[in-house]
């Protein structure tokens, strides 16, 4: 390995290394996010509200990808780092070897679970019968054949980036939404194949993403890649997992959120004049479309993360500093102008995914102004929780993703929607995203004097 490639995430100036790792990566999450959002403009435009609300039902399935994608992809990709910036390439290549054998294997075993237990799992996501299920059974029977190529490209990326080619992540991304979009308008709107139609668009493209990641596995910059390191070693794994625990925590609560947020919304909507399909229709592409915005925040997060893991793992804990700082400041803006655009333009946004009759605009509307109302803070949390996990400190990252959607959304989910129904959902996630902000500043605080008295410690040690 070159001294410039193992040595550039520790001298290069703070803005080139954002630049750098920064932009790529948000594209990549950008185009992630969009895998989920294309089906939906198209289902919406031909299938209509039954078809959106049948993605939304499948949606916590492709969320628990994306966890596990980020246990074994961002958990890889820090221990990478840091083993790198302490000068341990040794490990460092077992690190990036296991991660990506446990990414392809543990997709491949949701795989199996979905396909057996289909209908239950849809049933615990919101599904009460009817076409809506009919719609999703088709939608999640096809696209599950593709989880396993989905969570080597999600997961893998990190891996990749983390070789210091943030730009190969991105690569692989965009080519699969490529393809996903010319067979989406090819198989749903030339050949009427409706749900299918879009459900075997996604997969094949998410199998082209994978073929790139997996090309570019073999030919590994940074440290050479063999067949022994794709060999599971359970003290790599046990690492990996520790420290991507806080990214796929905070999936999985998302998931839990989301399936019990498919329940409230089917019986309050029920009891309401806008109706049970109307409110999960709704709802599925609010949380689309602010996936979208949060594509920019993880984005963001987890470009900072090479760069913080090493300089941490070199002890040079100014350049930790000054790259968390930089990623929350450029947080705050996209949080500023997507509050802005949420509240002036939603009906617009929400003419993107079909029409509906007047009650569906109506509750729309609504749904996008209450339910996002606090987003404006809500890039705080994540990019701390990660900034965590960046250098090592797992426990903290997993606690404090769990806060915004487990500790506060969900009782307040249950609490709300008992006293005021469907009004109670939407409040539930402002109030949740100000509880976060709060556990999130004070923790940030005493983080940063540790990392103070570390810096004062290390200087002392020098003289």
């Amino acid at each position: 390995m070159e001294k410039s490639e193992s040595t550039f995430l520790g001298t290069e100036k703070i803005s080139v290394l954002m630049k750098k790792f920064a932009i790529p990566s948000i594209i990549a999450m950008l185009v992630s996010a969009l895998y989920n959002i294309i089906d939906q403009l198209f289902i919406g435009q031909s299938v209509g509200i039954d078809g959106n609300a049948a993605t939304n039902i499948a949606f916590p399935l492709t969320t628990s990808c994306i966890a596990l994608a980020l246990l074994f992809g961002i958990g890889g990709a820090s221990c990478f780092n840091l083993s790198m910036g302490s000068g341990d390439s040794k490990r460092a290549a077992y690190f990036a070897g296991n991660s990506s054998t446990m990414l392809f294997l543990s997709g491949f075993l949701l795989m199996i679970v979905t396909e057996l237990f289909l209908h239950p799992i849809l049933s615990l996501c919101g599904a009460e019968g009817g076409i809506v299920e009919d719609y999703a059974a088709v939608y999640v029977r096809i696209t599950a054949i593709g989880f396993p190529f989905m969570i080597l490209t999600a997961g893998g990326g990190h891996i990749i980036r983390a070789d210091g080619s943030p730009q190969m992540t991105m690569v692989c991304n965009i080519a699969g939404a490529i393809i996903n979009i010319i067979l989406d308008a090819l198989f749903i709107l030339v050949f009427n194949w409706g749900m299918a139609g879009a459900a075997l668009a996604t997969i094949i493209g998410q199998i082209v993403s994978a073929i790139i990641v997996i090309c570019y596995l073999r030919k590994y910059k940074t440290v050479k890649l063999t067949m022994k390191h794709f060999i599971p070693r359970f003290s790599e794994i046990r690492r990996i997992a520790l420290l991507g625990m806080a990214s796929c925590f905070n999936q999985i609560t998302m998931m839990v959120v989301q399936i019990v947020m498919n329940q409230l919304l089917s019986h309050y909507g029920e009891i309401s004049k806008y109706g049970a399909t109307t409110a999960i229709a709704v709802a599925g592409i609010v949380m689309k479309v602010f996936q979208v915005f949060f594509s920019f925040i993880i984005g963001l997060a987890q470009g900072s993360q090479p760069i913080e893991s090493y300089n941490y793992g070199a002890k040079k804990y100014d350049r930790v500093r000054g790259a968390l700082w930089m990623t929350l400041g450029l947080g705050g803006i996209l949080s500023f102008v997507a509050a802005i655009a949420f509240q002036v333009f939603p009906e617009q946004i929400l003419s993107l995914f079909g029409k509906g009759d007047a009650a569906y605009v109506e509750f729309g509307v609504k749904f996008f102004r209450i339910f996002l109302l606090a987003i404006v803070i809500n890039f705080f949390q994540p990019i701390v929780a990660t900034f965590f996990t960046s250098i090592g400190k797992a426990y903290k990252g997993v606690f404090l993703s769990l806060t915004r959607q487990f500790i506060f959304l969900m009782p307040l989910l249950l609490i709300f929607s008992y006293l005021w129904g469907l009004d109670g959902i939407m409040y539930a996630a402002p109030m949740a995203d100000v509880c976060a902000f709060i556990v999130t500043i004070i923790m940030m605080g005493l983080e940063l004097k540790k990392i103070k008295a570390l810096e004062k410690q290390e200087s002392c040690v020098a003289v």
